[in-house]
């Protein structure tokens, strides 16, 4: 089968995708929004309607100085408690340009846990303290393969005035599908914030 190009030979005069291209467009599917909570559950639209998921945390403010944001997966049944296995690192800056680098945190990782694991580690809880980032998840409703996720979260230590880049990933070992996600904060409440959930064509 010959491979078929643009008359001129140029990409720039492709107007428009054939209709079996998927272009990579997103889906917002929901929105939760915290307002001292205890947790942020999201138990619906996780299915086989798309093969990847984003959820982007916007604002998360804890009510606990030096609160770090958390996370379990369900694999049906009520139970927050899908086995995942995780590793972390973190790249940071102070303001004063004290101080700089990058770092594994062995502390942050999990090996074949069940009782959640840390997508940032400690935010501040001053007014003007929290944390944004996303998390991807690829296609949570396989019963094959276990179930691969990312984070990236951009937070202000509490304290130092230090800029912190986390980066996490890992996977739900289990075949079950993943139909629920559980947020909240290994002390204290979320204070405010918001998690938007999008699907990825």
């Amino acid at each position: 089968m010959a491979i078929k190009v643009a008359n001129n030979q140029s990409l720039s005069a492709i107007t428009a995708l054939p209709s079996a291209v998927s272009g990579g467009a997103m889906t917002l599917i929901s929105t939760s929004t915290a307002s001292d909570s205890d947790t942020i559950d999201i138990t619906s639209g996780i299915d086989s309607t798309y093969k990847e998921y984003i959820f982007k945390f916007i604002n998360i403010h804890p009510e606990t100085d030096d609160g770090q944001l958390w996370l379990k997966g369900r694999d049906g049944g009520s139970s927050f408690d899908a086995t995942a296995t995780t590793t972390f690192f973190i790249a940071h800056q102070m303001e004063n340009d004290g101080g700089a680098g990058m770092q594994y945190q062995t502390g942050s990782d999990l090996a074949q846990g069940t009782s959640g694991f840390r997508i940032s580690e400690g935010i501040g809880n001053a007014n003007d303290e929290n944390c944004s980032g996303y998390l991807h998840l690829f296609d949570p409703s396989s019963t094959t393969f276990v179930k691969h996720f990312y984070s990236r979260v951009s937070r202000q230590y509490p304290g130092n005035d230090s800029m912190v880049d986390d980066f996490m990933a890992g996977y739900f070992n289990v075949t079950a599908a993943i139909d629920g996600l559980q947020f909240y904060m290994s002390s204290g409440n979320i204070d405010a914030g918001i998690i938007k959930m999008y699907g990825v064509l």
